[in-house]
């Protein structure tokens, strides 16, 4: 375990809360006009799931556990269950769906990712930082309609996932998202 101070805590760290071990979902710092800055965690308990909220002062120590990274492939999901391939040493391993959350829609089968242990468990995966996804949906562009007025058009790529599009992107094209903010990066080539 490595101590760092509360306002250096990331999305993706696993941390020490408690006497339990969390996966920090999501982060929110916050400096108020009076008053000093504090760091809010979306936190989800490793062996349990549920969901906490915790709040601390920028300059609070945050105990870090420490993680082990493998290049894994996404085999399948069997509704309840994600399953994983370890493609050092080719163990099969299972995640839970709901802890995957919003990175579930991304999953392709044969997909590599990065998997994150913490004492031989499985915690959490990492995305590729792009995917290739097809539009499923978009509204055509109107006649007249400029990039230089517009700030794009909304599509649904065939995962379910909403993004916004430049206008001459059309239905059934291929293009790249980023898998952590949900954008449009470019056509797939």
């Amino acid at each position: 375990m490595a101590s760092y101070i509360a306002n250096d805590m990331r999305v993706g760290w696993v941390i020490s809360h408690n006497g339990k071990r969390y996966s920090v979902m999501s982060i929110t710092k916050v400096k108020p006009g009076k008053g000093g800055a504090f760091v809010q965690a979306d936190l989800r308990d490793i062996d349990s799931g549920n969901k906490d909220n915790n709040r601390w002062r920028a300059e609070d120590k945050v105990e870090k556990l420490i993680v082990e990274d493998f290049e894994c492939q996404y085999l399948y999901s069997d509704g309840t269950d994600a399953y994983f391939m370890n493609l050092s040493d080719y163990e099969q391993f299972t995640m839970p769906v709901e802890s995957l959350g919003e990175q579930m829609k991304f999953l392709a089968p044969e997909m590599l990712v990065k998997a994150n242990f913490v004492e031989g468990q499985p915690v959490s995966i990492s995305l590729p930082k792009t995917v290739v996804a097809v539009v499923a949906e978009t509204e055509p562009a109107l006649k007249g309609q400029t990039v230089s007025n517009s700030g794009g058009k909304p599509a649904i790529l065939d995962n379910g996932v909403r993004v916004q599009v430049p206008l001459f992107i059309e239905q059934g094209e291929k293009i790249v998202v980023n898998t952590e903010t949900l954008e449009y990066v470019e056509r797939a080539k």
